[in-house]
């Protein structure tokens, strides 16, 4: 499968000055098993580049021309000669109206990485609707990323199964906690919208007090002009991600002040997965970006102050953060390089799965739970959707709702409805005679009733159908069967 990326504009796709859209794409194509298969194609003006399979697009800039749609327009000339089965966008919605105009029928991923309300292609309704019913999948980097897309929309969409959440990854280092310096870092764009105002009057309070303690901020910004000095405040401007990690490494606490929404939070990710204590605010999807660290509860000079001061005389509690970071982050390079490629797997999979043809029909006993005991409510569930694909390709299912039965057959001396529930599969396995019984979570039955026994189902039906197939997706583990 041939599979082209295209980035936003002006997104360098370089080392020296990377974004956090080409970190992301980095870090998880460089070890994706579709890697050989994929090109990225971008807008980058530094000669040093990732190193993967890379395409630039120049523009000779003009007046009055959308250089977005000219940048478009340039991928479409060399996608009509590459002809890939899969277009991943990131980060630019209206790439997905200029490209079904311009392109043959193609499968498209849009990822989104900021706040989809704040994006031209993604602010109504409407614009909204049409990347549904145009992409394959829609990705978002945080929970929170997601709810603001659903913001206004029908109930329908909210279950849609072309919506995933897939968070950005960060590299899990091997940190030795003992060798933490005294270090606080805060790393970001230095304006006021990252809270940079907010951690600057914090830290020149904390270092005078705390005289063994130093400050290392890690950013720039042209448009604000925010400047704190202190002797043991060391600020060191942009500089290389590599480095970024190394300075993590050695922080005992890392401060992410945000005021805006974050739509997830970088910076914080790559303190928790080097060990740092992170101090973060609640807003966007931060909160996602750790499993252990504080959340001011005011954002606020004197909020800042006070956690950052209360890590450095809680010794133990600031070690104890440090440890939890490091041994639950679970967010690495490779967890979400899987992510990824599972849903360009079911692309393939979409793309195969007419090919396959079954000699006949299959006759199937789904048991799972089919709520009906809802009216309805929990209709869009994984069971009835699964149990649609099997009607669809040809199948004969019988449905067996297990907890719908456990529920209405409830007595005294059967409280659970367990007995009569595994009674009543024996007797519709052998009168139904199945090929294949899938099973659904269906934690009460027994499975002495179906696989071991001398009377169990299956034994019974191959006595009489000496073609027998057992499909089991959850109900037992493995080891079990």
């Amino acid at each position: 499968m041939k599979i082209s990326i295209l980035l936003p504009y002006k997104e360098n796709f370089s080392p020296d000055y990377a974004g956090a859209v080409s970190l992301n794409i980095n870090d998880t194509l460089k070890i994706s098993k579709y890697n050989n298969n994929t090109i990225v194609f971008g807008n980058t003006k530094y000669k040093n580049v990732f190193n993967l399979k890379y395409k630039n697009i120049s523009l000779n800039k003009k007046l009055f021309q959308s250089q977005n749609k000219k940048y478009v327009e340039e991928f479409i000339k060399l996608e009509n000669k590459r002809n890939s089965d899969l277009i991943e966008l990131h980060n630019r919605p209206i790439y997905l109206v200029y490209l079904i105009q311009n392109l043959n029928k193609k499968t498209y991923i849009l990822y989104f990485h900021n706040d989809p309300l704040s994006m031209t292609g993604s602010k109504t309704i409407a614009d909204r609707i049409f990347l549904m019913k145009n992409c394959f999948k829609i990705i978002f980097n945080s929970n929170w990323s997601k709810r603001r897309f659903l913001e206004g929309m029908h109930n329908d969409y909210v279950n849609s199964e072309k919506l995933v959440v897939i968070n950005q990854s960060a590299q899990k280092n091997k940190v030795n906690i003992n060798n933490k310096k005294k270090i606080i870092t805060f790393v970001g764009k230095l304006n006021k919208s990252k809270g940079y105002d907010l951690f600057g009057k914090s830290i020149i309070k904390i270092l005078n007090k705390y005289k063994d303690w130093t400050g290392i901020v890690i950013g720039d910004e042209s448009r604000d002009k925010l400047n704190f000095n202190h002797k043991n405040l060391i600020k060191l401007g942009f500089i290389k991600h590599k480095d970024v990690l190394n300075i993590y490494k050695k922080s005992s606490i890392a401060v992410v002040c945000s005021r805006w929404e974050e739509p997830f939070g970088r910076t914080s990710l790559e303190a928790s997965s080097n060990g740092c204590a992170v101090i973060i605010s609640n807003r966007g999807g931060l909160p996602e970006t750790i499993t252990n660290g504080v959340i001011l509860k005011q954002l606020n000079v004197k909020n800042v102050t006070k956690e950052i001061e209360n890590l450095i005389k809680k010794k133990d509690f600031r070690k104890q953060l440090q440890i939890l970071s490091i041994k639950n982050f679970y967010l690495t390079h490779n967890y979400v390089s899987k992510s990824i490629d599972q849903i360009r797997d079911q692309k393939l999979l979409s793309k195969n799965v007419n090919t396959i043809s079954s000699k006949k029909p299959l006759r199937i006993l789904h048991i799972t739970n089919f709520n009906e005991r809802h009216n309805g409510r929990l209709f869009f569930n994984t069971g009835r959707r699964i149990n649609n694909g099997f009607i669809r390709l040809g199948n004969s299912v019988l449905e067996f709702s297990d907890r719908d039965i456990v529920s209405y057959y409830r007595r005294i001396n059967d409280p659970s409805g367990a007995s009569k529930l595994n009674k009543k599969l024996f007797n519709t396995v052998y009168n139904f005679v199945p090929d294949i019984i899938v099973l659904g979570h269906a934690d009460l039955i027994k499975k002495e009733k179906i696989f071991d026994s001398e009377e169990s189902a299956c034994r019974r039906v191959a006595i009489r159908n000496a073609k027998r197939t057992v499909c089991r997706s959850a109900a037992y583990h493995p080891k079990d069967s």
